[in-house]
Formats: structure tokens, C-alpha cells, sequence
């Protein structure tokens, strides 16, 4: 394992800015100061002009493995994270078969473990009938418990309301939540089909799951949490109208907290007649008034965690009719440069991106050593050149769908460097496949 001493760098951490040195040694931070010297056998890395960040942790990404490959897998979609500065991710159970069991679990680690480019989990997925299993889960062995509350995934939705009841009383884990109401959903797509048939616009998508579909749902989910005291966390927040559910402050000092997507900051419902299923998700982006209040909310911490929800699938599948298009954007390649926009334009600090996307999902999760830079904990590192622009271009696209959203936007920044348990896993466009990942340790 190389040791590395980087040199002139813009550091943020934990609120604060200020120039610096890092010096990694064995895969972890050694040392943090003013000026460091360069031991004999340290490799140097000159950061000058540039910002050092702790390496982003995505705590909410679907990679498609088991059952799925022909969209994506582990090894594709971590070699795009490793491109976009993401150092960890947490991965959905929805696979095929889904991981609703501790076999199906293991199977997914050790699969990780042979391919991953980066540190990686994955969580226990509920269902209607796998209780036993989630009260039997080892709360290391999971970030948390997935709980679709009304997303169209198989056999996956909960929607009894004993089971619902009971899987927030038993949680030895976090509970994270899809929140959109089914029947709701349901009644909006009938109604757009009496008119349109299979082919209905991609812009009624934001109606068809509508804000009340996301705020029913979402007020179910925390009222279960407020009677049983659950660790809750809602995923995924679309709208203005389920902001005030939640409180503002430290994320350390809360039970329910809540998290919004990079393609919420990003895309508005106007780019739907530009951009038509690619950006068809679920929950549905919404209106540029709903974008400008979940980055004000994001601004106030009234949201805790920005993550992507990357969720790729072929542009073929993509180009269907809207009642066969999938819905689900790939984006960590390029998900901390959308959110840099942001700082660019004066709506978030770049502290608070760093906060949202390093160290609260380390906080609420327990994520052992890592998510901040500190002395001692793994080298997951980040280095942003904020004055080099980039371009997206679908050639560069790693994940395994070849695509992306951002196709023709010119970022501000780029990801100059990631560094994942001290090794150099991208630098300056090129991918050392020699990299692996390591399962997250969770603290608990």
C-alpha cells in the first residue's frame, strides 16, 4: 500500500475551511497540520487550488446485483463512483432475488467483496411476511431496514398495516422509508390513461405520484415512528409540502430525520418535455418551486443527508411508452459535481455539502471511522478542482447503462482525485481497477 502526503490543500471538515497537508499511511489519516514534511517513502500529492473532502457515503443506491446485471452491477456502478468522489454505498434490497433474508444478505456481501471498487453495505429489505427475519437481523450486519410504503417494487410493498406496526416496534436497526401511497398513485395513472392510454406524457409524472400520494405516506411512516420511538429516516423528499414535518438542527439530536436527491436540486417538471423517462423517478421530480424549498430546507437542516438514489436502466428500456418506462436515474458519477452547483450559485455552503453528504450519513448509521477527516480514521478522501469545468459526455459514463441525465451540462468542478481506504483510486480521468472496497463496520 502506497503512502501519500497531500500537499496545499483547500480542507473541509466538520464546518470548517482552512489550508493543509494530510499524510496517509496504511490506509488511514495519519496526520492533519499546517505543513507536513515528506517522508522518504511518501508519494506526493499536490493539491494546491484544489478542496480535499471526506469521500461522499451514499446511503441510498440501487446496483442492480443479483438478478438485474443486465443493467448494471457492482463492479460497474462502483468504478462510476469511484469517478464521482462516492468512497462508500449503501445498496436496496430489490434485487432478484431481493435481500429480505440473512442468506440473501451474506450472498450480497460477499459479492461486494469480490468487486466492489469501493466500501460498501447493504440493507435488510422488509416485506409482508419476513418479520422473524427482521427481528432475528445482527444490527451490524445492515446500515438499516428498507421499508417500501408504497413504491411499485414486487412482492416488496408493505402495505399491511399489522406488519407495518410490528416492523417499527421491532427494528434493532434504523428503518429508511420509500414513502408514496399506493392507491393513490393507482387512481391518478387510471385517470391519465382514460385519456392518453400507455403513452402518457412524461410530464404528468410529478401528478401521477403526487405530493399528496408523498405526503400521505410520509405522514404514516412518522407517526409510526413517534409511537413505537423508531429510528426513522425518510428518503428521497420531492416536496415543498413534506418540509415541515420535519425539525431543523443537528442530525446528533434527532429520532426522525430526512434526506433529499441530487436530481431534486438539479431538475425541475419543465425538463420533462427535454428529457422525457430519463428523468422519470420515484418519487417524481416535481415542480422548480419544490427544488428551490428542499435546497433551502437542505440550507437549514431541516433535511440531513443528500444522496442519489442512482437506479440505472438501459436508455433502450427508457424509451418505452410512460406505462412501460422505468423509472429511475444512474447519477453517482456525477452526483457530488450536481451538488457543487449549488455552492457555486450561493444556495448551499460547501460545508453543508460536505456535512450532508459525508457526515451525517456516517452519524445516523454508525458508520465506524469513517465520513469525516479525522486522525486515525480510513483515508476515504475526495479532491475538487473548483476552476476546471467538465463537460458531460455519454462516452465517459462508467455505469453500465451508458448514459446519463446530465449529458451536455458543463459542471463548474471536477472530481480531480478519490482516494478510497488510502489508495488511489481515480485520478485526473483515469480508473485503477486494481482498487477494492471494504464492507462498512457499523458501530453499534
Amino acid at each position: 500500500m502506497t503512502d501519500w502526503l497531500i500537499t496545499n490543500a483547500e480542507i473541509v471538515n466538520e464546518g470548517k475551511r482552512f489550508h493543509g497537508d494530510v499524510r496517509v499511511r496504511d490506509g488511514r489519516i495519519e496526520a492533519i497540520a499546517g505543513s507536513l514534511a515528506a517522508g522518504a517513502n511518501e508519494k506526493v500529492y499536490d493539491a494546491r487550488g484544489r478542496w480535499l473532502l471526506p469521500g461522499m457515503i451514499d446511503d441510498q443506491v440501487h446496483f442492480r446485483e443479483p438478478g438485474l446485471e443486465h443493467k448494471a452491477n457492482i463492479e460497474s456502478e462502483s468504478r462510476a463512483c469511484l469517478a464521482g468522489g462516492i468512497t462508500s454505498f449503501m445498496e436496496m434490497p430489490n434485487t432478484k432475488p431481493p435481500a429480505v433474508n440473512a442468506e440473501a444478505l451474506a450472498d450480497k456481501y460477499a459479492r461486494g467483496a469480490r468487486s466492489s471498487r469501493v466500501n460498501y453495505a447493504f440493507y435488510l429489505g422488509a416485506t409482508n411476511d419476513n418479520l422473524a427475519d427482521i427481528q432475528r437481523l445482527d444490527p451490524r450486519s445492515a446500515p438499516g431496514i428498507k421499508v417500501f410504503m408504497g413504491a411499485s417494487t414486487g412482492n416488496m410493498l408493505v402495505d399491511d398495516p399489522a406488519t407495518l406496526d410490528a416492523i417499527f416496534r421491532d427494528a434493532p436497526t434504523p428503518i429508511i422509508t420509500h414513502c408514496e401511497d399506493t392507491p393513490m398513485i393507482s387512481a391518478n395513472e387510471a385517470a391519465a390513461r382514460e385519456r392518453w392510454g400507455d403513452d402518457i406524457p412524461a410530464n404528468q409524472h410529478g401528478l401521477i405520484r403526487s405530493r399528496e400520494a408523498c405526503m400521505k405516506s410520509t405522514l404514516l411512516a412518522i407517526s409510526l415512528a413517534r409511537r413505537h420511538g423508531t429510528r426513522l429516516h425518510v428518503l428521497h423528499i420531492s416536496t415543498a409540502d413534506e418540509l415541515a414535518l420535519f425539525e431543523p438542527g443537528p442530525i446528533t439530536g434527532k429520532r426522525i430525520t430526512a434526506e433529499t436527491c441530487v436530481h431534486f436540486l438539479h431538475f425541475s417538471d419543465a425538463d420533462y418535455d427535454r428529457l422525457g423517462h430519463r428523468i422519470k423517478c420515484n418519487p417524481a421530480i416535481k415542480t422548480a418551486a419544490d427544488r428551490e424549498a428542499i435546497v433551502r430546507a437542505l440550507a437549514e437542516t431541516r433535511l440531513d443527508v443528500l444522496a442519489t438514489d442512482h437506479a440505472p436502466h438501459l436508455a433502450t428500456e427508457k424509451a418505452n411508452p410512460y406505462t412501460s418506462a422505468p423509472s429511475g436515474l444512474p447519477l453517482v458519477q456525477y452526483a457530488l459535481q450536481a451538488a457543487l452547483e449549488r455552492v457555486f450559485d450561493g444556495e448551499l455552503t460547501l460545508e453543508r455539502v460536505v456535512e450532508t453528504t459525508s457526515h451525517a450519513p456516517a452519524l445516523l448509521f454508525d458508520v465506524h471511522e469513517r465520513g469525516f477527516l479525522r486522525e486515525g480514521y480510513h483515508a476515504d478522501l475526495v479532491i475538487v478542482d473548483p476552476k476546471t469545468p467538465h463537460t458531460v459526455v455519454a462516452d465517459e459514463v462508467l455505469s453500465k447503462c451508458g448514459w446519463s441525465p446530465f449529458e451536455g451540462t458543463t459542471f463548474r468542478s471536477s472530481i480531480a482525485a478519490t482516494f478510497v481506504n488510502g489508495e488511489l483510486g481515480w485520478s485526473e480521468g483515469r480508473l485503477d481497477d486494481s482498487v477494492r472496497g471494504r464492507r462498512l463496520v457499523f458501530a453499534r
